[in-house]
C-alpha cells in the first residue's frame, strides 16, 4: 500500500482578528497568552487538514514575539504543516499585524507546534507525508528533521525535570526553592 501524501499548501489555514481593549495588557498591546491561544487554534486546524483525524497538541515548541501587536490592529495568523514524522506533525504559524488605518504590516511573531494524530482508541496513528512545492516550503521541510531532533532532546530534559520535581513533591518539599 502506497503511503498517503498531502501537499503542504493544502494544510494552510488563516485566521484574522481585530485587537480589542479586552485583548490587551496595560501597555495597550495584545496579551501574549491570547496570541498563544490563537496560535494553538489555527495550528490545530492546519494539522487536522493533514491527518483528518482527532489530534492533540504535543508541544508548543517555540513562540518568538518579534513586535508588539497594538490595540486596534488586525492580527493575521497563517499556519501550515511543515514536516511530518510517523504520527506527529510540525506546524509553523506566522503572525503579522496590520495597522488598519495606514495599511502598514509587520511580522509580529512566529511559532512551531507539534501535534499527534489519534485513532478511535485515542492512540497515536500514522499521518500522511507532507509534500513541499515552493522554495520556502522545501526549506521548511528539509530543516524540519533538525527541529524534530531538538524537540526529542528537549523532551528528555523535560521528563528529567518532572521526575526531579515529583521526587521533591513526594518527599514533602513542594515548590521551587
Amino acid at each position: 500500500m502506497e503511503e498517503k501524501k498531502v501537499l503542504m499548501k493544502d494544510t494552510k489555514a488563516v485566521k484574522t482578528a481585530r485587537v480589542f481593549p479586552q485583548d490587551t495588557n496595560n501597555h495597550g498591546t495584545l496579551f501574549g497568552g491570547k496570541l498563544i491561544a490563537y496560535i494553538d487554534d489555527i495550528a490545530s486546524i492546519s494539522a487536522q487538514k493533514l491527518c483528518r483525524s482527532p489530534l492533540v497538541t504535543a508541544s508548543i515548541d517555540s513562540v518568538d514575539f518579534l513586535r508588539p501587536i497594538k490595540l486596534g490592529d488586525a492580527v493575521t495568523l497563517e499556519a501550515m504543516v511543515t514536516w511530518t514524522g510517523k504520527t506527529s506533525m510540525e506546524v509553523l504559524v506566522k503572525v503579522t499585524s496590520e495597522h488598519l488605518l495606514t495599511g502598514e504590516s509587520h511580522m509580529a511573531a512566529t511559532s512551531f507546534l507539534t501535534f499527534v494524530a489519534l485513532d478511535e482508541q485515542g492512540r497515536p496513528k500514522p499521518v500522511p507525508q507532507v509534500v513541499p512545492e515552493t522554495e520556502e516550503e522545501k526549506w521548511l521541510n528539509e530543516t524540519g528533521k533538525q527541529r524534530a531532533e531538538f524537540r526529542k532532546k528537549r523532551r528528555i530534559q523535560s521528563k528529567e525535570l518532572i521526575e526531579f520535581l515529583q521526587a521533591r513533591l513526594d518527599s514533602g518539599r513542594p515548590g521551587i526553592s
